[in-house]
């Protein structure tokens, strides 16, 4: 919205992030000032520290449930949620002998996502599965309750950086 564009440029302005010059045209160039680099730069890091601990996180936490799945017989796993946590998903099942047969994503526009078939919802999926990773990461909760009420709290894996756990196991 250009209103809350220009509240945020006034404040970045205040703040003395951004200088403003007059141009021809009733226009405005903008600049950064040495401090407004120095804010970028120190955002551009803290961005860059929350993306590789979220993929590290991501890892960790896949690569323990996938462990832990096929040491219970977990062979085939479907996906549910398209999302960055799937794609990490994907490469740690690779790594531990799991077959990904999909990715449900409600209000699916894909029909491929990293190279796996997209259903629109549990129902419409024609693939045998052994087990349900969680990677929804916009409606997570809504997404596991369903996943639980459709195959079992037994066959559906959540990682720890979702921070939920089953409503069965009394836990919200």
């Amino acid at each position: 919205a250009l209103g809350l564009v220009n509240a945020y440029l006034k404040r970045c302005v205040k703040k003395g992030l951004v200088k403003v010059r007059g141009a021809p045209a009733r226009r405005y160039a903008y600049y950064l000032t040495p401090q407004g680099l120095a804010e970028k730069s120190r955002l551009t890091v803290e961005y860059l520290a929350n993306s590789f601990g979220f993929f590290r996180q991501a890892k960790t936490d896949c690569s323990g449930l996938f462990h832990s799945a096929k040491a219970g017989g977990v062979r085939r796993v479907l996906l549910a949620g398209q999302s960055d946590l799937a794609e990490i998903a994907a490469i740690c099942a690779l790594e531990h002998g799991i077959e990904i047969v999909g990715v449900v994503q409600d209000g699916a526009a894909k029909r491929r996502f990293i190279g796996l078939s997209v259903f629109a919802d549990f129902e419409s999926v024609s693939e045998r599965f052994d087990a349900v990773l969680i990677t929804d990461l916009t409606t997570a909760r809504t997404t596991c309750d369903a996943a639980v009420a459709r195959f079992g709290a037994k066959r559906v894996l959540v990682p720890e950086l979702l921070r939920m756990r089953h409503r069965s196991e009394g836990a919200t």
